[in-house]
C-alpha cells in the first residue's frame, strides 16, 4: 500500500521560495501519476499540477505556471514542488497525491477523486 508523507512547509516571505517533497513509501513511486492540491484557508482544495508516470509530462495551473514546478526523482521514490517568488495568496496546506496507472502520458489535476492515495499535507505560510 503506497504511502505519501509531505514536508518542505514552512513561513516564507513574500518573494522566496520552497521546495515541498512527497517521499512514497509501500510501492515505487515510478508506476504513479503524482498530483500537487491545496487548500487555503476557507476555500475548497484546487489543483496545483500534476506529473505523469514516468515524469515526461507536468501540467501546471495557469495561475502559478511561471512560478511552480513539478519534478520526480525515482531513485529517492520522490516527488517535488518548487516554488518561487511565493506571494500572499500561495498560503495554503499543500497535499501530494498519487494514483496508479497504466499508460504514461497522463495525470490530472482537475479532480481529487482521480487521486487514491494521499499524503496528509504540509502548511506553507506566506507572510507580506
Amino acid at each position: 500500500q503506497l504511502q505519501l508523507v509531505e514536508s518542505g512547509g514552512g513561513l516564507v516571505q513574500s518573494g522566496g521560495s520552497l521546495r515541498l517533497s512527497c517521499a512514497a513509501s509501500g510501492s515505487a513511486l515510478d508506476s504513479y501519476a503524482v498530483g500537487w492540491f491545496r487548500q487555503g484557508p476557507g476555500q475548497e482544495r484546487e489543483g496545483v499540477g500534476c506529473i505523469t508516470v514516468n515524469g515526461g509530462i507536468t501540467k501546471i495551473t495557469p495561475s502559478v505556471k511561471d512560478r511552480f514546478t513539478i519534478s520526480k526523482d525515482h531513485a529517492k521514490n520522490t516527488a517535488y514542488l518548487q516554488m518561487n517568488n511565493l506571494e500572499a495568496g500561495d498560503t495554503a496546506i499543500y497535499y501530494c497525491a498519487a494514483v496508479d496507472v497504466y499508460v504514461d502520458y497522463v495525470c490530472r489535476f482537475d479532480s481529487v477523486e482521480w487521486y487514491d492515495n494521499w499524503g496528509q499535507g504540509t502548511q506553507v505560510t506566506v507572510s507580506a
